[in-house]
């Protein structure tokens, strides 16, 4: 089965409730207010060490929450959707429930120049889904962090990002869609100039929920066309 489940507790308490409160209270004191698209703000705060940015994210998206979890948990429908996904696959090491992710995505080399390079990075992490009910609404709360794995050593040629870290917190809106909530933030080290990078994210954070939406909406079909 594709669908990703762990027995493990690999966060704690306080991790998960704190990104349930940006849900009721965002909080975007310290955070620049970057870009607005289909219902979707974005907000980041530089990070002095790596020269990047974390981003927060807040909007509404036109499908239920728990068909948005579902989806984003699962890795074999994932590999299907996600066109920067080249691998996608659960890992364990002892205790440690996880996944390993293999990603390639293309960035333009100049604005003037229509050719693109081709950056391979690869991801290992903890996640977890834990369900809440907190002041009166159902909330699906996942949690990614990067992790070392002994199973899964680092492959030549490959980036290995080693600073990645991701909540998503989702609970019904008025209109029965998703109110959703994501902090983001990744070093994917190598040879990409970081100013590419943050330019990048203000196409690609949006356009991950974009496309994630459409494979909500597709999924029941994709899974009618799984073999019995």
């Amino acid at each position: 089965m594709g669908l990703f489940k762990s027995d493990n507790k690999m966060f704690t308490d306080e991790d998960f409730r704190f990104a349930c409160r940006e849900l009721d209270t965002p909080d975007t004191s310290d955070w620049e207010f970057f870009v607005e698209s289909h219902n979707i703000k974005i907000y980041r705060q530089y990070n002095q060490n790596s020269g990047l940015y974390t981003y927060k994210v807040y909007g509404d998206l036109d499908v239920s929450p728990d068909l948005c979890a579902t989806v984003y948990m699962d890795y074999e429908y994932r590999c299907k959707w996600d066109d920067y996904v080249s691998e996608l696959c659960p890992i364990k090491d002892g205790e440690k429930d996880g996944v390993y992710w293999r990603v390639k995505y293309p960035f333009p080399l100049s604005h003037r120049d229509s050719s693109a390079l081709t950056f391979v990075s690869q991801y290992c992490y903890l996640t977890e889904l834990r369900e809440f009910d907190i002041n009166n609404k159902h909330v699906w709360v996942i949690l990614c962090r990067s992790e070392q794995f002994s199973c899964m050593p680092e492959k030549s040629g490959v980036i290995r990002v080693d600073d990645y870290e991701q909540s998503l917190a989702l609970t019904y809106n008025k209109n029965g869609g998703t109110q959703a909530y994501m902090y983001y933030y990744d070093d994917p080290k190598g040879m990409i100039p970081t100013w590419l990078i943050n330019w990048a994210a203000k196409i690609g954070v949006p356009g991950f929920l974009e496309q994630m939406v459409k494979a909500c909406k597709g999924y029941n079909e994709y899974k009618e066309s799984l073999p019995t």
